[in-house]
């Protein structure tokens, strides 16, 4: 059985994990549209990808601990989905 997640991480200007630990799902990753600017995703190949306020996308497997995010200090990025 799946275990369902249920995500919001508070952006800061540093780089930070979407999760502390290894944690692999299947899930939807968005910037709320109420976010004051981008958010950089960087991943295993340490390139830097901005996501605009609003933006968000599917993914079908992913280890949310090896990805990085930063930005404006207080925008948030959630994230909704199940474990694999």
């Amino acid at each position: 059985m799946n275990n369902t997640i249920m995500l919001s991480v508070t952006v800061t200007t540093g780089w930070q994990p979407l999760s502390a630990d290894k944690l692999v799902c299947r899930c939807t990753i968005s910037t709320p549209p109420d976010n004051a600017g981008a958010v950089t995703f960087k991943g295993d190949n340490d390139s830097e990808t901005p996501w605009q306020a609003g933006e968000w996308h599917e993914f079908r497997q992913i280890d949310l601990s090896r990805i990085d995010v930063k930005g404006t200090a207080g925008d948030t990025v959630t994230v909704v989905g199940e474990t694999v």
